[in-house]
């Protein structure tokens, strides 16, 4: 292609990239397929490429994450970033409307938001162009994350439209979406690593990476919600934010104009009753005198502005007493303090145990034997202790004190550099460990030996006959009948004893047997690499397609498959350096179990279906279901259990259900025959 084409065609792409990003991530009215627009992405890169010099800093390709950041650059915000005053009740609402209306008279209008529970962000804009994207820091200076930015769909890069000021910032709030939230979860648990805490930490956490790619791979959102400085083309705040959301900026629905306190209060009610549906966390409203003089008028304190308050929601809340503190060891070594607590009702239910989380949290709170502590559910996976009720401390109260070794094999625990967990490194000898690796081995996610369960493999643990996953496929019928555990039930109930019966030791031998027909990536998957889940096996086993290259693989090797960074990469090195862990992989290669790809349609052929996800319903006439997600996925294509809004395609056959018809049709999720996705595959790309 000439150079003065390939200027007007990038020109071009980027203009309908721009708007297709806006149609999907802030209107969510996307108005082409998934497909149709990673073709025009893919192309646009491809130009690029080709054309270097004519790559531009607003190219929506820069999304996808760039270089390393090896730190980020602290610059001074133009305006103070201030917090805002907080209330809890409605009398002090009354209160704060009572001193504006002192201070500035009768005529007021008020403008209700969200209160995001998320990390501040100021975006500066430069002539339309993404400039400078500023964390709140110290409230004077913060760091510069604009790389890290760029990654967010909803943010845009370059604005649209007319009318925006040669240069200004906007303020807001970027969050993790529970959809984001519960998909890094599960990532997590995939990889045996203890679960996010909450979707603020997540979304803070991810702002700081040095790894572009990693934040582009966690899905943040943003939602803008302030200007500051002055503009004489607009008179209201909520008028400016109207502006600013027809330039390009995703600002919330959720937004009211209020006359009165009683217009203030039912909005308040409304959001907190609604809150449980918003698609990411809030914890409160915010309360703004809409017109922009009177708010110049009412000015600022030293720490916050006169003219804005925040309402926050009361977290549900309870007082109960600390009995004891005990500590969990994981699949991987992670040792984790639980409270045990007097029972307690919250939120509807009986809570008798508090995460910890770590050593840190322990420190922080300054736990002693004994403690009455604050106890409360907002947000975490299990409930949290927030605070220590000092005055009725006993005097002869010792504190409490992370352990130094292993609660279950009394190795010295270990803290690796950057982590806040501490680690027992005894792997192989730890029995929380090693029952922890087999009950992932036999998972269903893995090698799906559900005659086996977790009851099970404690019996075998118990009796000395597994101790690693290998020693499964050397089980006997003779070594297993006649196997009986007493099971006493925790809450004082009956003893029941369970036993190992013929047809119990006949299913759990076929269902061993069975496992050695399952694929490379699940036997990768199943022996527990640290951070390699359930994607990353299948793309390691995709890639180097036996055992024996991927445990020749360079660092180099490694980090040019998709998806795999340093840290995976390492782990994988390290893994391998083990002589005990080429032991197992030799007895199980020498049991049978599956160390290379061996069926043709399981190897990728080609990328055409690259980030799209199907789910494929009813029955075809010339290919079974598997047959066509085997194809999904040779092409590079994601199969899925249900459908949702990020659903690129269901592919119907004939009985496809009713249901599952209308939820594709009321989403606008795109349905396709056979023949249509037969041509997807054999287009050109």
């Amino acid at each position: 292609m000439e150079y003065a084409k390939a200027r007007e065609r990038i020109a071009g792409l980027t203009e309908q990239i721009n708007r297709h990003n806006h149609n999907y991530y802030v209107l969510s009215k996307p108005v082409i397929s998934d497909f149709e627009f990673d073709m025009l992405l893919e192309e646009l890169v491809r130009l690029e490429h080709e054309f270097p010099d004519l790559l531009q800093p607003d190219s929506p390709s820069q999304r996808v994450g760039g270089d390393i950041t090896k730190e980020f650059v602290q610059a001074p915000h133009k305006y103070p970033m201030m917090s805002l005053g907080n209330t809890y009740s409605e009398e002090e609402i009354r209160e704060f409307e009572e001193r504006i209306h002192k201070l500035v008279g009768e005529d007021i209008e008020y403008v209700c938001e969200l209160k995001f529970d998320g990390v501040a962000i100021g975006l500066t804009y430069k002539n339309g162009l993404l400039v400078q994207a500023l964390t709140r820091g110290d409230g004077v200076r913060g760091d510069d994350v604009i790389t890290n930015v760029k990654t967010i769909r909803s943010i845009p890069i370059r604005l649209k439209g007319s009318g925006y000021p040669e240069e200004f910032e906007i303020r807001g709030e970027i969050i993790l979406p529970h959809e984001s939230f519960k998909r890094l979860n599960n990532i997590q648990a995939e990889n045996g690593e203890e679960p996010y805490a909450n979707p603020r930490n997540t979304a803070s956490g991810s702002l700081k990476l040095l790894d572009p790619k990693e934040v582009a791979n966690r899905r943040l959102d943003c939602y803008l919600y302030y200007i500051p400085g002055e503009n004489p083309e607009f008179l209201t705040h909520y008028d400016y934010l109207m502006a600013a959301k027809s330039w390009g900026f995703q600002v919330s629905g959720y937004i009211a104009k209020c006359r009165n306190i009683d217009e203030i209060l039912d909005f308040i009610k409304t959001c907190h009753d609604d809150r449980d549906s918003f698609p990411f966390d809030i914890d409160g409203v915010v309360i703004k005198v809409n017109s922009l003089k009177q708010q110049k008028e009412l000015g600022f304190t030293a720490k916050s502005p006169r003219w804005a308050i925040s309402y926050k929601f009361k977290a549900e809340s309870a007082v109960t007493r600390l009995l004891s503190v005990v500590y969990q060891v994981g699949r991987t070594g992670t040792v984790t303090p639980v409270a045990n607590l007097a029972p307690v009702l919250l939120a509807g239910t009986i809570v008798k145990r508090a995460t910890l989380h770590n050593a840190d949290v322990i420190a922080e709170l300054g736990l002693h034997s004994g403690d009455f502590v604050h106890v409360e559910k907002g947000g975490e996976i299990i409930p949290k202790i927030t605070a220590v009720d000092l005055e009725n401390r006993k005097a002869d109260a010792q504190p409490i004190t992370f352990i130094q070794n292993c609660p279950e094999c009394g190795t010295l625990l270990v803290r690796k550099e950057g982590e806040a967990a501490w680690y027992c490194p005894n792997e192989g000898g730890c029995p929380p460990q090693i029952k922890g690796k087999l009950e992932h081995f036999i998972s269903r996610k893995a090698m799906n030996i559900d005659s086996l369960g977790e009851g099970k493999i404690e019996m075998l643990f118990d009796q000395g006959l597994v101790t690693n996953v290998a020693d499964l496929y050397d089980l006997r019928s003779e070594m297993l009948l006649g196997l009986e555990k007493v099971i006493r039930d925790p809450d004082g109930g009956k003893e029941r004893r369970v036993s190992f019966r013929e047809k119990t030791v006949e299913n759990i031998l076929k269902g061993i047997e069975n496992s050695k027909e399952l694929g490379f990536e699940k036997v990768l998957f199943g022996l527990g690499i640290r951070y390699v889940g359930e994607t990353v096996a299948k793309k390691l086993a995709e890639h180097f397609e036996t055992i024996e290259k991927l445990h020749a693989a360079s660092l180099e090797d490694l980090l040019t498959v998709e998806e795999i960074g340093d840290k995976i990469a390492q782990s994988v090195i390290a893994w391998f350096k083990e002589e005990k862990n080429i032991v197992i992989i030799n007895r199980l290669h020498a049991a049978g179990v599956r160390f290379e790809i061996t069926d043709p349609s399981a190897r990728r052929v080609s990328s055409l279906l690259e980030g799209r996800s199907f789910v494929v319903s009813g029955v075809f006439e010339n290919f079974s279901r598997d047959e066509i997600k085997k194809m999904i996925e040779a092409n590079g294509g994601k199969n899925v259990g249900s459908i949702s809004a990020k659903t690129s395609f269901v592919l119907a056959g004939e009985n496809m259900g009713p249901e599952k018809r209308k939820k594709a049709e009321a989403l606008g999720v795109s349905l396709i025959s056979i023949g249509d996705f037969l041509k997807l595959i054999n287009s050109p790309l």
